[in-house]
């Protein structure tokens, strides 16, 4: 099912993110993960879903907004969100039916600087990561 290949993909992802000692956004040029997370600047073969797929992150002091621009029905829709700290701690994630609105709200560490990773899975058009510095 679409679900059991979304948390096989996290998995790897988060892994990965948690192994990685680069800073760099693992949706980069030249990424090793290409084809399997897309992003703004490399969205593969989604460019025309960038701007309904792309997680958007808003900060607010020590508050953070994800949110995917994204319609949701049965068919087609955000299965979740999560946000991820420079060193692979997972802040926190929410899952979404077809009837919510793909938003999601996260507290920061206190005094926390340095990258954050959102990322929103739509089941039909994969894994998608942006990359924000607090």
């Amino acid at each position: 099912t679409d679900r059991r290949k979304f948390l096989k993909t996290s998995a790897v992802a988060v892994s990965a993110l948690a192994l990685s000692k680069a800073h760099s956004s693992f949706a980069s040029e030249g990424c090793v993960f290409s084809g399997i997370i897309y992003s703004k600047d490399n969205p593969g073969r989604w460019a025309e879903k960038v701007g309904s797929h792309a997680p958007v992150v808003t900060v607010h002091g020590d508050k953070v907004q994800v949110e995917t621009k994204h319609p949701m029905s049965d068919a087609h829709f955000i299965v979740r969100h999560t946000l991820v700290l420079a060193d692979g701690t997972v802040l926190g994630d929410k899952t979404f039916t077809p009837k919510d609105k793909p938003v999601s709200s996260y507290t920061l560490p206190k005094g926390y600087k340095g990258d954050l990773y959102a990322t929103s899975f739509c089941n039909r058009h994969d894994f998608w990561l942006t990359k924000t510095a607090v």
